[in-house]
């Protein structure tokens, strides 16, 4: 089956780094589109990122400059390099897989890892 398996969340002051990895198996990960979402507390989930299967790639405003997408098909791994973070980056995150066209979401999803960043 499908298994999305997020790592590398955890705790930051502001101005630091982190580095979120996805690896991925049940499907074929070189074909699929691939994003990260991060949802806040009290807010809805939001686009962070996506890496189409020829490696281009998408970012939300807020993120642009500080946060860099990757994917390693040869390992099934989906990164996002996380830089200067910010107060308002907490949330968890998750990784998604396989864009739907049809139904304008992915369909699969892990777990989540939560990245907090503290003042």
């Amino acid at each position: 089956q499908v298994q999305l398996v997020e790592s590398g969340g955890g705790s930051v002051q502001a101005g630091g780094s982190l580095k979120l990895s996805c690896g991925a198996s049940g499907f074929m990960f070189s074909g699929c589109r691939m994003g990260w979402y991060r949802q806040a507390p009290g807010k809805e989930r939001e686009l962070v990122s996506n890496i189409t299967t020829g490696g281009a790639t998408t970012y939300t405003d807020s993120v642009k400059g500080r946060f860099t997408i990757s994917r390693d098909n040869a390992k099934n791994m989906l990164y996002l390099q996380m830089n200067s973070l910010k107060t308002e980056d907490t949330a968890v995150y998750y990784c998604a897989a396989c864009y739907s066209v049809r139904k304008s979401t992915y369909n699969y999803w892990g777990q989540g890892t939560q990245v907090t960043v503290s003042s």
